[in-house]
């Protein structure tokens, strides 16, 4: 059998064009908004409300009707 780890986010926030995520192993990942389509031109106040959803595993943007994975973010997959 193969255990899979699998990082989740405790804490989400936008901060100068990124999207700073707070793992629950206490590790802090960035990526940049211009890697996401929908995030790219997005209003500050909809990039900032961003929900950490599914156990942690990922991040909803209500206002954008946004999704990503944890899992996908650390592979370098920002979205659309």
């Amino acid at each position: 059998m193969v255990a899979e780890l699998t990082s989740k986010a405790v804490k989400a926030w936008y901060e100068n064009r990124q999207i700073c995520i707070k793992l629950d192993d206490e590790r802090e990942i960035r990526f940049p908004v211009a890697g996401n389509k929908i995030l790219k031109n997005a209003p500050v106040k909809a990039m900032s409300n961003i929900e950490i959803i599914c156990n942690g595993t990922g991040l909803h943007w209500p206002d954008l009707d946004e999704d990503l994975t944890v899992s996908g973010i650390l592979e370098g997959r920002f979205g659309q």
